[in-house]
């Protein structure tokens, strides 16, 4: 693959993301959610890799062969979050309606006086987290692939540049550095585990009935800096309404080198069944448009 159709490819995606920025905030959320339909149905018909594996995933969550209309449903609820995210980054979290669930878990994790490891995935919405934190005067960042950094940095540059510096870029040499920092400095840091680069340690697991690779890096990292790992899940349930549910998943405490790739395994099944769970619960939640079983599908 040439760099130069990277670049475009980049340079593509850069001005359709400013451009939906553009149009959300100038419109308002009432209005660009109208829009919302007609782009929906567009990329439905016309991308037939994602939509294959929309039909795939929908198969296997709902137990039955999927309708035209679960799959525009599917294609809805990825387009309705990732535009709630340009109002959430905003900070325009009066817009929604939240509920909570498990902030026990939270306060547990965060009781040493020390931040914790947040744990998604592709599965609703990440900012909506955020946004929680925020209302509680705590910070969050967020860890990712460089790729995913300079995509993410050009949407929070575009609505809120004071965000940028919450990301933290993995691979580089000062990443782990800055992870312990703040966590040091009690703030939540924010992972998704379901994808993985190619080179990344991971796990097959069961997952909706067929295995699935999952990385284990979340949890070898947790364990290295003796922080527990939390799950967090952001469901979009329809109109301006979401659910935030909070989980532990691992404690390194009691944990030594005996009984680390044990644990560690157990931690990264678990992963895999809450995930299956909240995907059962809400379908249109999981936004992985891939072949996401196949032994070949690790992406960022």
């Amino acid at each position: 693959m040439s760099q130069t159709w990277l670049n475009q490819r980049e340079r593509g995606s850069i001005f359709a993301i400013r451009l939906i920025v553009g149009i959300a905030l100038l419109l308002g959320r009432p209005v660009a959610r109208l829009l919302l339909y007609p782009i929906c149905l567009y990329f439905l018909l016309s991308s037939a890799k994602p939509r294959a594996a929309s039909r795939k995933y929908l198969s296997k969550v709902l137990s039955r062969a999927p309708r035209f209309a679960d799959l525009f449903g599917h294609y809805y609820a990825f387009a309705a979050v990732a535009l709630d995210r340009v109002f959430l980054l905003k900070d325009r979290v009066e817009l929604f309606d939240a509920q909570v669930h498990g902030e026990d878990h939270l306060k547990q994790a965060t009781a040493r006086g020390q931040g914790c490891f947040l744990l998604g995935a592709h599965l609703g919405s990440f900012e909506i987290l955020r946004a929680f934190g925020a209302s509680k005067n705590l910070q969050i960042g967020l860890v990712m692939y460089e790729d995913n950094v300079r995509m993410l940095n050009t949407a929070v540059k575009a609505i809120n540049p004071a965000l940028a510096d919450s990301i933290i870029s993995l691979g580089r040499f000062d990443s782990m550095l800055k992870v312990y920092e703040r966590l040091h400095q009690s703030e939540w840091i924010g992972m998704l585990g379901d994808r993985a680069l190619d080179a990344e340690a991971q796990m097959r697991v069961p997952f909706l009935g067929e295995h699935a690779s999952f990385p284990t890096a979340p949890f070898r990292l947790a364990q290295m800096l003796k922080r527990p790992v939390v799950l967090m899940v952001g469901i979009y349930r329809g109109g301006n309404r979401y659910e935030m549910y909070f989980e532990t998943l691992f404690d390194p405490d009691g944990v030594d080198r005996t009984n680390r790739e044990n644990r560690i395994a157990e931690a990264v099944r678990l992963y895999a069944q809450r995930l299956e769970h909240y995907c059962r619960e809400a379908p249109c939640n999981w936004f992985n448009f891939y072949d996401f079983w196949a032994e070949s599908a690790t992406q960022r």
